[in-house]
């Protein structure tokens, strides 16, 4: 089994400013560690410095082991890549080599098709062959049977952009489990999967005798499957690194008794400085009129200036204070009605995803839509958000950029004064790239007016985005992306939030911060979720089962597996 050891990493971000600050801890072998704290800390950033992707400014990194990496981006996958492609790129090394020059192999044999092409055909087969290529498509067939329901044959080809983002991650946890790699980085592995795909990965984490480090922000992951948790704390010099050495079940009194310790030492090292100090003074004061207390005075100043550079204990971590002030506003009785509504698959065969179903949502309520990966519910959400199936010009939702059409029979409208404001899973569809968070907020649009420096400056720093305001958007992390979103709709004034897996990237007390929000909007919410600690805080239950019907229930239902049709 191999293990991880980093040694006073530190690093600074393109700005100078730093972002982590001697950063120590290790992950023995067998460990299962959990890097968590508040977003933008570089919990990423700290993976990507393990997995070699970017070097550090100070300090080293060991490591024995194979190294397997899930890195964030997997989930969002929305290019021309296809499954193999994907599984390649989570293969060791000697897999990826060889898997690239078979198929530049393969398409000079498709242009050309002379001797030498064809050589070099026969080399890359025989290539493949020698390092366990077959082998390895073995195991992929058993990946893609366990995670999409069809064998590699049938999936290999298949484009990653039509796999849900729940899929994405289980056909990569699949293939890094089942691997040969002895260590495994896991960025957000929980982000995008249903419970039943969570659960999954908390019995599997339990029980791989692999090293497993990863960063996630589900309490109830965190509980099962954490062995020990490293919290990154922000500081005016970077962030430092406290490692708890139990479960995540323990660490909320583990760091109360920790900060209590600190606060404790920090108020005897001040005590004891003002008392040097002051004798310091005195001595000062006597060495003016008296030469034989100067040994003294020398004395004391001597002992200060140790006690001084020998430093203070350790501080206790800023706590982050996010205030979301989502309002929204009035509107009719009847927010949503949704009559015979059949959503269809994306692209040419437009195959029914659940069957028809009806729906009437009331000004007020709490909609929670819960189901298997795949059943159609981010597409729902994206319905609606676009206005419904006949948007009036009212319905038109917030923000600078429409949704994506999603194809359907049957219709839903949206009632009067009811705007939409659409929460993107991927954090797409928003036109903030290549902006500031200043520029955004400057610019304004037909929602929203525009702000001063000092206007938008005080905004971001109620989302603890201040220190970001000239950072683009797409250079955020994930769930300071999520935040700077969910301010956007607090701007836009809609009075129907669209959340689709909203608190995926967002940190603990983000997550608290949007709780409390929602309970205080005046309007409408529907949200996808898969977190079973944030559906708590709604009345209504939408579900998505696995035989193809749509209902409701009065609790929330967490065993919905994949929705059984052709694929």
């Amino acid at each position: 089994m191999g293990h991880v050891d980093l040694n006073q990493i530190s690093f600074f971000l393109p700005d100078g400013r730093p972002l982590l600050d001697e950063v120590s801890f290790r992950v023995g072998e067998g460990a299962k560690v959990a890097l968590i704290g508040p977003n933008g800390t570089g919990k990423t950033t700290l993976l990507r410095i393990i997995a070699g992707d970017l070097d550090a400014h100070g300090g080293a990194v060991t490591r024995t082991g194979g190294l397997g990496v899930m890195r964030q981006f997997i989930g969002s996958v929305r290019d021309d890549s296809t499954v193999r492609d994907l599984l390649v790129s989570v293969a060791p090394e000697r897999i990826v080599t060889a898997a690239r020059a078979l198929d530049a192999a393969e398409l000079a044999i498709m242009e050309i098709d002379d001797e030498p092409s064809q050589m070099a055909y026969a080399q890359a087969l025989a290539d493949w062959g020698d390092v366990g290529g077959y082998e390895q498509e073995t195991r992929w067939d058993e990946v893609t049977t366990a995670a999409l329901g069809v064998p590699f044959e049938q999936a290999q080809w298949r484009k990653v952009a039509t796999l849900s983002g729940g899929e994405q991650k289980r056909v990569v946890l699949e293939a890094l489990l089942r691997g040969p790699d002895e260590v495994l980085l896991l960025d957000e592995p929980d982000n995008y999967l249903d419970v039943p795909g969570k659960r999954w990965l908390e019995a599997q984490l339990q029980e791989t005798p692999k090293t497993v480090l990863q960063i996630s922000h589900d309490r109830e992951l965190l509980s099962q499957a954490a062995t020990r948790v490293v919290t990154l704390e922000p500081g005016a010099a970077g962030a430092s690194a406290w490692t708890h050495p139990g479960s995540f079940a323990t660490w909320h009194q583990a760091r109360e008794e920790r900060n209590a310790r600190l606060e404790e030492a920090l108020k005897r090292w001040d005590d004891e400085h003002a008392k040097l100090r002051k004798l310091m003074l005195m001595y000062k004061q006597k060495a003016a009129y008296n030469s034989d207390m100067a040994a003294r005075y020398q004395a004391a100043q001597t002992r200060l200036r140790r006690f001084e550079e020998a430093g203070p204990p350790e501080k206790i971590a800023r706590e982050q204070q996010v205030t979301m002030r989502l309002t929204g506003g009035r509107t009719a009785k009847r927010a949503v009605v949704c009559e015979g509504l059949e959503l269809l698959a994306p692209g040419g065969e437009g195959d029914p995803l659940m069957r028809p179903f009806d729906l009437e949502v009331w000004y007020g309520e709490r909609v929670a839509v819960l189901g298997s990966n795949g059943s159609g519910k981010s597409h729902f959400l994206r319905l609606l958000a676009a206005g419904g199936s006949d948007p009036d010009v009212e319905h038109q939702p917030v923000g600078e950029v429409r949704p994506p059409a999603v194809p359907h029979t049957g219709s839903a409208r949206l009632g009067s004064r009811v705007r939409p404001g659409w929460f993107a899973q991927t954090h797409e569809g928003h036109g903030f790239a290549g902006r500031t968070l200043l520029e955004i907020l400057h610019r304004g649009d037909e929602h929203r007016r525009g702000r001063t420096r000092d206007e938008a400056s005080r905004v971001l720093d109620r989302y603890e985005l201040a220190r970001q305001a000239e950072q683009t958007f797409e250079t955020l992390s994930g769930g300071q992306q999520a935040r700077f979103q969910i301010l956007m709709l607090e701007l836009s004034g809609a009075t129907l939030l669209l959340l689709d897996e909203p608190t995926d990237n967002l940190d603990l007390d983000s997550a608290e911060a949007l709780e409390e929000g929602l309970k205080r909007f005046e309007g409408t919410v529907v949200a996808v979720t898969h977190d079973r600690w944030f559906a708590r805080g709604f009345d209504r239950f939408l579900v998505f089962g696995a035989d193809g019907e749509v209902y409701e229930s009065d609790e929330p239902v967490w065993d919905e597996t994949r929705v059984r049709r052709r694929r």
